[in-house]
Formats: C-alpha cells, structure tokens, sequence
C-alpha cells in the first residue's frame, strides 16, 4: 500500500503560464539587443517580452491571486540569474576557429554585456513586476470589472518604474540619459495602453479555460 499522501492536483493554467513567463525572462535581454521602429517609435524589442511578463503576472493574479503572483515574480529571478551566468559562462569560452568571424564577434557583443546593464536588469525586473502585480491588485473592486483599464495603467505604472531603473542604473554616467528616458518612457506607455488590454483578456480567458479539468503530477 502506498503510503505517500496523493499529489494535489496542479492547475493547468498555473502550469501554462509559468512556463511562458520563465521563457520571457530568458528572452527579453536578447531580445533588448535591436531597437526597433514602430513608425515613429524606436524602442527596443526587448519591451514586447516584459509586457507578456506584465500581462502573465496580471493573469496570475486575477486567476489565483497576488499571493501567487508575486511568488511567480520571485521564482522568475531563477530563469533569470541562470540565464545570465550561462551568458557570462559562453561569451568566456573560446569561440572554435570553424565559426565565422562576423557571427562570432555579433554573438560576443550580445552576450558580453557589462555588469552595471546585467544589475540594472534585475533590479528593473524585480521591481517593476512586483509594482506591476501591486497595483493591478489593489485597483480591483468587487467582482473585479474593468480589467483592461487595471492592467492598462499598472503595465504603463511599472514600465515607467522599470525604464527609470534599468537605465538609470546601466547608463548614468556613462552618457547623458535624459533623452534616452524620455524616449522609451513614452514608447513603452504608447505600447502598453496599445496591446495590454487585449492581452490581459486573451490570458484570462485562456487560463480559465485550462481550468476546466485539473492537471495531475
């Protein structure tokens, strides 16, 4: 006889969402590597990963809770650090003499950032998300209507937050930083009041429906 307490079931959505929140972690700092032109915005690409990771934090917490929300947050420095230890650890090892020299010196660049832009990021990340899951929790009332409008202005609260920090804390010093805050404040606004609201009810509806059935271990 199996003397093991049976396993509690896991949530599907929480499963779901978990995994594509640790795969935005990875993927934004790459990503940030290539500014791109929205028509008249240039931002650079890495924003279109932090909002997901708004926009999944914001899901978590309307489905299960900020206390799960903020944990998801927390859980996600893990994705992260690994992420830029294994960064560190192959931008160190030598090249092999086959690869070609204009891919190699573009993969070092991307890789080799400096300590001041890989502490401005986590600094930023934390931050900004646990101010993302705060707010949008504390506006919620009732039943929790106006979801678009919650997660609207927590994702452009945060993203401000996070622009100050990371490049404040990667930048200062380096080269006059107000035009550059400036510039990707408002594209990051312009961009979360434009894909947040849609976003938040595909997650929402989707997470909900993976709840339907429970997942097992």
């Amino acid at each position: 006889m199996d003397s093991h307490p049976a396993a509690a079931p896991i949530s599907r959505s929480l499963f779901f969402l978990s995994i594509v929140y640790g795969g935005m972690v990875c993927i934004a700092g790459v990503l940030g590597n290539k500014q791109v032109a929205l028509g008249p915005i240039a931002v650079e690409a890495g924003i279109f990963a932090f909002l997901l990771l708004v926009v999944v934090s914001s899901t978590v917490a309307e489905v299960h809770g900020r206390g799960l929300a903020n944990r998801l947050v927390l859980i996600g420095f893990v994705p992260l650090l690994m992420s830029m230890l294994l960064s560190w650890l192959v931008w160190l090892l030598p090249a092999s003499p086959e690869m070609q020299p204009a891919n190699r010196d573009a993969i070092q660049l991307i890789l080799g950032a400096t300590w001041r832009i890989w502490l401005g990021g986590i600094f930023a990340y934390g931050i900004s998300q646990v101010l993302n899951v705060t707010i949008f929790d504390a506006l919620k009332r009732g039943q929790g209507r106006l979801l678009w409008l919650r997660a609207g202005i927590a994702s452009v609260l945060s993203q401000i937050v996070d622009t100050l920090i990371f490049v404040t804390v990667a930048f200062y010093g380096v080269f006059p930083i107000g035009e550059l805050l400036v510039g990707q404040m408002i594209a990051k606004v312009v961009l979360s009041i434009a894909l947040v609201p849609a976003l938040i009810y595909l997650f929402v509806g989707l997470a909900r429906r993976l709840d339907r059935k429970p997942m097992n271990a």
